[in-house]
């Protein structure tokens, strides 16, 4: 069966898209930092018949990372890795000239930096693979200038920038950066708690998730709103 590792899979978009794959007959491994929404996620899975194995920890933590891959190695590769892990960086977001550099640092560290040495990690396996597979989930602020998304959006463009390359230098690969569009999701009430306006769910754009990984274009940048609407 094929293997996939998504980080921040406890809720939100990680869980939805583990839980397209699972009814698809992934194997998983999974990744969030609060182990017990953690467990009740991969305990829902297994319903699916399939194996999930579920590593609470930090992504910026190296260590963590290398558990990550070791025990997607022992389900018998790694097919897909989802990068969905994020911080934003301001709970709520503010204006740059408030912005914390300490807060700066840490969505730079969790949006990049730990998704680029959990690709590091994940390559050997990765190229082995037959449809090795990198998604690193994006934001239309890492392409727009919203006022106070410039910390969280210049770590999502940077995060753009580095699978564009990935998808230059591993051509067998397939890199897809997904702007998943608004979305009801923890992070988003953390980002903007004023902002009660009704917003889809996730699971409602896994199946554009979904349709890449079925019809596999080319490695780019993606946004999930337009691949549903030309279905």
């Amino acid at each position: 069966m094929p293997v996939a590792i998504i980080t921040g899979a406890s809720k939100g978009l990680g869980r939805a898209l583990a839980e397209a794959l699972a009814a698809r007959g992934w194997d998983l491994v999974l990744d969030a930092r609060t182990a017990e929404v953690l467990k009740e996620t991969a305990a829902a899975l297994t319903g699916h018949g399939i194996r999930v194995t579920a590593l609470p920890g930090d992504v910026t933590d190296p260590v963590h990372r290398s558990e990550l891959v070791a025990a997607a190695w022992r389900l018998g590769g790694v097919d897909l890795l989802v990068n969905n892990a994020s911080a934003l960086g301001a709970e709520p977001l503010v204006r740059l000239e408030g912005l914390s550099l300490d807060g700066l640092r840490r969505a730079l560290e969790v949006n990049v930096v730990a998704a680029l040495g959990l690709v590091q990690e994940a390559l050997p396996l990765l190229r082995a693979s037959e449809a090795g597979t990198v998604i690193t989930v994006s934001s239309d602020a890492a392409a727009e200038a919203y006022e106070t998304w410039g910390g969280y959006g210049a770590s999502k463009a940077a995060l753009d920038h580095l699978a564009a390359v990935l998808g230059e230098e591993e051509p067998r690969l397939r890199v897809w950066a997904v702007d998943p569009g608004d979305m009801a999701t923890d992070l988003y009430a953390a980002a903007v708690p004023e902002d009660g306006d009704p917003r889809p769910e996730p699971a409602s754009v896994v199946p554009a998730f979904l349709r890449l990984l079925d019809e596999r274009p080319a490695s780019g940048r993606y946004g999930a709103p337009s691949l549903l609407e030309e279905r």
